[in-house]
């Protein structure tokens, strides 16, 4: 079993490492899909002790809390389940979607979720997105209803600026704040993971392994029509090139400790604090086993300061036209 780490201030305790399971059913190329196996990933997960199992409503859309919901029946209780709500899908073939923090939204997307997913409550339910045309204030007040009627254990927020999470934490309890994080992608490393270690907040970093890059088993001829990737400027064939020197660095460290890429990369995040979780994706049990094992990699300072010191990324996370 991995070691566990609190999911902030709430009282829950999870596995040092969670699963995300949007790529078992949306974003990176359908033909890799398998809902059997990925219902064993998600089992086997839960026997590694990485219990914290990340899905969210937009994710298919649909589609992935139904596979997760199959995926815990018979094992609810081994899980500490988190969705998510508040973005509204407009067209699936696309992707594209739309805010809506309304309350009202926010409650009945909350119930749709319990039905999918099988379960009388959740552990953590999040706030997928703000949305800029309802405070803050409303939308987080309808959620602190959810745990005040034991639907929901703990809230949390995905993306939130430090004036967000302020005014929110100002009305309940922020427990988790979920944004991305990995050694190629560092923007919350100066001010929104200090505050979370101010206020005994948990940080869940979605795409440590940037979106499978720092693997270093990607190119630019990794990805079919319908992985989103390849619409995102830091997977552009230029920007993929440049990076490898990045790979190359997290390689280097990982060689030095009998381990892989991936494992390294995840150690990196791991060390960045006591209440990081890092909720990385995999549709098979090898690369579930392998991210798992990270939890055992212990990174020296010299480690540390080689990857802090790899150059910056070429290329945005997202394209402009891309505002989730």
């Amino acid at each position: 079993m991995i070691p566990t780490r609190q999911l902030g201030s709430s009282g829950i305790e999870v596995g040092a490492l969670g699963l995300g399971c949007m790529g078992m059913s949306w974003g990176y190329g359908a033909a890799e899909r398998d809902e059997e196996r990925s219902i064993a990933v998600i089992r086997r997960a839960l026997e590694l002790g990485v219990t914290l199992i990340d899905t969210s409503d937009i994710y298919g859309p649909y589609e992935n809390e139904t596979l997760v919901g199959k995926a815990l029946a018979g094992h609810r209780e081994e899980a500490i389940l988190a969705t998510k709500g508040g973005l509204v899908i407009d067209d699936a073939s696309t992707g594209a979607m739309h805010r809506d923090g309304r309350p009202e939204q926010i409650r009945n997307a909350f119930e749709a979720s319990l039905g999918r997913l099988g379960t009388e409550h959740v552990d953590l339910y999040q706030l997928h997105r703000v949305d800029p045309d309802v405070p803050i204030e409303e939308t987080w007040g309808a959620m602190a209803e959810l745990v005040g009627a034991g639907k929901a254990r703990a809230i949390g927020l995905s993306e939130p600026t430090l004036e967000e999470l302020e005014r929110a934490h100002g009305v309940h309890p922020v427990a988790s704040v979920q944004s991305e994080l990995s050694v190629w992608t560092r923007e919350h490393l100066a001010d929104v993971l200090p505050w979370c270690e101010r206020n005994g907040v948990a940080f869940l970093p979605f795409s440590p392994l940037g979106r499978g890059y720092l693997t270093g088993k990607l190119d630019a001829e990794s990805f079919d029509d319908d992985d989103m990737r390849g619409r995102f400027p830091r997977f552009s064939a230029e920007a993929m090139a440049a990076n490898q020197a990045i790979v190359d660095v997290v390689t280097e460290v990982a060689g030095d400790h009998g381990a892989t890429p991936g494992q390294i990369a995840l150690a990196w995040v791991l060390a960045q604090g006591e209440q990081v979780i890092p909720i990385p994706g995999t549709r098979r049990i090898p690369y579930l086993e392998e991210n798992a094992a990270a939890a055992f990699v212990e990174l020296s300072a010299e480690d540390l300061e080689r990857l802090d010191a790899v150059p910056a990324p070429l290329g945005e996370r997202y394209p402009i036209s891309y505002n989730p």
